[in-house]
């Protein structure tokens, strides 16, 4: 996200904060608030090690929330730098880590000023679940863009703005199935693969893949398909 808050201009919403921050404590429970996160981090990992070695590697994750995904790639064998703007979530993602016995360097910071700190100090940086939360999703980019080694990948998850992404993820999961808490998706911040692509080629990388990442709550699971018209997932390169 895109300044600390209370800064003029801050790229975050502060009641998305809270309402995540208030799930903080049954983040890690996978019949809780969460579990369609739980179902997708198989999948979301997947796609990232199909794509870059994780053993050795430094990764940022950007909106890490209570660790799930950072802890499955600092389980693969990365070093992972784990970042939140909510400091509940950061806790949780930290007590959790210390009872796991799993390392990861978890602060409450924006990307942009650890981009500033860590230029081009990162192997690959995921950014999941997050850019449809927050008003200026093209600034996050170009942050995760500049913390990104020449050769590096960044990973991005989101929400295609299409009539099948309001039934699924709005109407079906929020008010219907209630897999999430009503009120966590606004259509209008939803971002096609064409706008997500435009803002990657601003921040200097080159989109390299876009796949559809399809939950199945039948199975509670997840994974990766060619629709993209709900959940997708993205790689680009920094050349």
């Amino acid at each position: 996200m895109n300044a600390s808050p209370g800064h003029a201009g801050a790229n975050f919403r502060q009641e998305e904060l809270d309402r995540f921050a208030a799930l903080a404590n049954r983040w890690w429970d996978p019949d809780g608030p969460q579990k369609p996160l739980h179902a997708l981090n198989p999948a979301r990992l997947r796609y990232v090690t199909d794509r870059v070695r994780l053993a050795g590697a430094r990764v940022l994750d950007v909106g890490c929330g209570g660790g799930l995904l950072s802890e499955a790639m600092a389980e693969a064998g990365a070093e992972v730098v784990g970042i939140d703007l909510a400091p509940e979530l950061v806790s949780v993602a930290r007590l959790h880590a210390l009872e796991s016995g799993v390392r990861v360097d978890y602060r409450v910071q924006p990307v942009e000023s650890l981009a500033a700190q860590q230029l081009g100090s990162f192997d690959a940086v995921t950014c999941m679940e997050m850019l449809e939360h927050v008003p200026d999703p093209a600034a996050i980019l170009d942050a995760c863009a500049r913390a990104l080694r020449p050769g590096g990948r960044l990973f991005v998850s989101t929400l295609n703005r299409t009539p099948a992404a309001f039934a699924l993820a709005i109407v079906g999961a929020e008010y219907v199935a209630r897999l999430l808490p009503k009120g966590t998706h606004r259509y209008d911040s939803f971002i096609r693969p064409s706008e997500l692509a435009a803002w990657l080629r601003e921040a200097g990388l080159e989109l390299e893949d876009v796949s559809g990442l399809r939950y199945e709550p039948w199975r509670n699971a997840a994974r990766i398909v060619s629709r993209t018209d709900v959940n997708y997932l993205a790689c680009a390169v920094k050349p």
